[in-house]
């Protein structure tokens, strides 16, 4: 399995921190944010992993490499402009396969999540062992998380470890999603798309599954909050 890890975007409101460090290379606990996700995909062996970028992605490659210090295998797409989510994967298309990938917010801190479990989170068939038909099976996976305070309403319902655009309770997209790449092959190389729209429209048709993960999480958007995470942990527990 193959993994793609989002880290073009600008980081608009991580400013001035993000005028001169891209937002995935900004550390929290002495290790850039994009590292963590790096070293977490390799526990679980998944090795081959593509980098889009754009703004200063240079620092990005020269940070990283080729992967080899971390035991993986890194190639990058380079993006002139930022072209968002699905964009992106449409660039990268021909460097991710025919195979289910997992994508991965580069600005989220969720240190122990445990990518084993993305392996087999799009099944081709059900628990008999019979195959899916192609316009029931799911074509993405989402792991939501509770509704931090600055996203109260959250993305998605999620029923039965099925998405769903509306109902409650909801909860918040975490950024970790597996998907399988052929619904991106509308969109040309170059377009700038969004994967929000995308999505909800498999889930109209009942083809996006997911689950709740609970563990640590955080959106790392903000100065304060990337302060947070490296507070001492007297300073974290305060109220």
């Amino acid at each position: 399995m193959k993994a793609m890890i989002f880290a073009a975007g600008r980081g608009e409101r991580m400013r001035p921190l993000t005028d001169t460090c891209p937002k995935p290379l900004l550390k929290v606990r002495g290790r850039p944010l994009i590292v963590w996700h790096i070293l977490n995909l390799v526990r679980a062996g998944i090795t081959d992993i593509v980098i889009n970028h754009a703004h200063l992605g240079h620092m990005i490659e020269e940070a990283l490499g080729d992967g080899a210090q971390f035991g993986a295998h890194i190639v990058y797409s380079a993006e002139g402009t930022a072209l968002e989510t699905a964009g992106g994967i449409a660039k990268a298309r021909h460097l991710l396969g025919d195979d289910p990938f997992v994508a991965i917010a580069a600005d989220v801190y969720c240190p122990h999540f445990d990518y084993e479990q993305v392996k087999t989170a799009l099944q081709d068939n059900d628990m008999w062992g019979n195959p899916h038909p192609a316009d029931k099976r799911d074509v993405a996976w989402l792991y939501l998380v509770k509704n931090p305070a600055h996203h109260p309403k959250g993305d998605f319902a999620l029923h039965s470890f099925s998405i769903a655009n509306e109902g409650d309770p909801r909860h918040t997209f975490s950024g970790i999603g597996v998907y399988r790449p052929e619904i991106f092959d509308a969109i040309e190389a170059g377009q700038s798309a969004q994967i929000a729209p995308i999505l909800r429209e498999y889930a109209t048709r009942g083809q996006v599954g997911g689950e709740l993960y609970r563990g640590d999480w955080t959106d790392v958007g903000t100065p304060e909050r990337l302060a947070q995470l490296n507070a001492p942990i007297v300073e974290r527990m305060k109220p």
